[in-house]
């Protein structure tokens, strides 16, 4: 007997959260025909593979001397700039193109946390970001795929406005960290860091809560599937 299996509707980011966009938004008229069928090397896989091949690029300009000087900052910024770019428009181009391929599922959240991980590694490596910010949302990011992974037999759970907030504001705030700016600046570094430490932890409570009632969900309608079928058999 297979278990019911509750449809989840997508929700509105992965960026750079961005590959549950790509892989729980409408794929489009033209995905999934037998007769033309979606090519892997498209171009909004390209510039998923793309962006996977900035993060080394980024993290050399990063560490290129002791770490600060001011043009190579300025040129690390500009790679991860880049990079998250690519994250806003892949998801796009395959919903909008029907474009959308497993690969492009797998391999855009990938992307994402490779990019914003090394970041965070990075910066608290050369000692402008504390290990405990990049320590937090190194586990919330790890903490939810694995818990996405651990219901995706039963749905998906979808991004939500607020991981695209989050995505969003610690885009930001690296991009404020990595550039080599005056000390007058570093408050506004500092609250946008603070607040995607706070949109991290809120999203990454409010997925461990939408998995809960997704599994108590799919308990309740098995065992109401259970009890139809045992009123059959009767």
């Amino acid at each position: 007997m297979s278990t019911p299996r509750p449809h989840v509707a997508a929700g509105a980011d992965s960026g750079t959260a961005a590959g549950a966009d790509r892989g729980g938004a409408d794929p489009g008229p033209h995905a999934g025909a037998a007769h033309n069928p979606v090519p892997l090397w498209n171009i909004a896989n390209i510039l998923t593979m793309l962006r996977i091949a900035l993060v080394p690029v980024f993290l050399v300009l990063l560490f290129v001397g002791d770490g600060h000087e001011t043009g190579w900052r300025i040129a690390a910024t500009v790679v991860f700039a880049i990079a998250a770019i690519t994250d806003r428009f892949d998801g796009q181009l395959a919903r909008r193109r029907g474009l959308v391929t497993d690969f492009g599922k797998l391999a855009d959240p990938i992307a994402d946390k490779a990019l914003i991980g090394a970041a965070l590694v990075g910066l608290s490596v050369l000692g402008d970001l504390s290990w405990w910010v990049t320590g937090i949302i190194a586990a919330r990011e790890l903490g939810i795929t694995a818990l996405r992974f651990a219901v995706l037999r039963h749905a998906v759970i979808p991004a939500s406005r607020g991981g695209k907030a989050k995505t969003l504001v610690q885009t930001l705030a690296i991009g404020v960290y990595l550039l080599p700016l005056p000390d007058a600046v570093m408050p506004v570094a500092v609250t946008l860091m603070v607040l995607a430490v706070l949109l991290t932890v809120g999203t990454g409570i409010d997925y461990v809560v939408q998995a809960v009632r997704l599994r108590a969900g799919v308990r309740t309608e098995v065992q109401h599937h259970r009890a139809e079928q045992g009123g059959a058999d009767a």
